[in-house]
């Protein structure tokens, strides 16, 4: 028992040693860009945006599609959006300054 109290004792003091890190947090796409929003049709996206780069077939019950745009996805369920997402876009390395 003195072995543990004399372990915890010990380490007790490491944590005033420890750092913060900070890590920036960037913007994924551009703020122009408005995504198809709940509960707008595939008709409605499809006049916005055009044909997707890739439609996926319908899963599940209710079923759930998914449309690949170049920047975004968005997914139906049956013939409305209920969700679109914007695809991770790397940006420029940040210099030493910016990163700390």
């Amino acid at each position: 028992m003195s072995r543990l109290l004399l372990l915890i004792t010990l380490c007790m003091p490491l944590g005033a040693y420890a750092e913060t890190l900070q890590i920036p947090i960037g913007q994924q796409g551009a703020n122009e860009l408005h995504l198809p929003q709940f509960g707008e049709s595939q008709r409605s996206v499809l006049e916005r945006f055009g044909l997707a780069d890739e439609e996926h077939p319908s899963v599940g019950n209710p079923p759930i599609t998914r449309w690949d745009y170049r920047e975004f996805s968005v997914y139906f369920e049956h013939t409305h959006v209920i969700n679109s997402v914007r695809h991770h876009q790397p940006g420029a390395a940040l210099s030493d300054k910016e990163q700390q």
